[in-house]
C-alpha cells in the first residue's frame, strides 16, 4: 500500500511540475516604425493578441513595448513575431523577471 501511495504521490508531482515551472515574465522592445499616433495602439494588439501575454504598454516616445506573459504559453521571440507581422519589427532589449 505505501509503494502505491508514493507511486501516486511521484505521479502527481511529475504531472505538475511544467505548470509549477511556468512563470510570469516581463520584457522590454525596441519598436521600429511606429510614426503616428495610430502606431502604438496596432502594436499593443498585435502583442496583446499572443497567447499568453497578459499585459502590454507601448511608449510612442520612447519606441518601446513592455511585455508581461506566461513563458509555459510564449516566449519573446513568439510575441515579436506577431509585431512584425503587423509591420513593426520588434527587438527585445531588456529582459525582466
Amino acid at each position: 500500500m505505501r509503494k502505491l501511495l508514493s507511486a501516486l504521490v511521484l505521479a502527481g508531482t511529475v504531472a505538475t511540475a511544467p505548470a509549477a515551472l511556468a512563470a510570469e515574465r516581463t520584457v522590454v522592445f525596441a519598436v521600429d516604425n511606429m510614426t503616428c499616433a495610430s502606431c502604438p495602439y496596432i502594436v499593443k494588439s498585435s502583442m496583446a493578441a499572443v497567447p499568453g501575454v497578459s499585459r502590454v504598454a507601448v511608449s510612442f516616445e520612447a519606441k518601446t513595448a513592455t511585455v508581461t506573459f506566461d513563458d509555459a504559453k510564449t516566449n519573446s521571440n513568439g510575441i515579436a513575431a506577431a509585431s512584425m507581422n503587423a509591420g513593426y519589427p520588434a527587438h527585445l532589449t531588456r529582459q525582466g523577471s
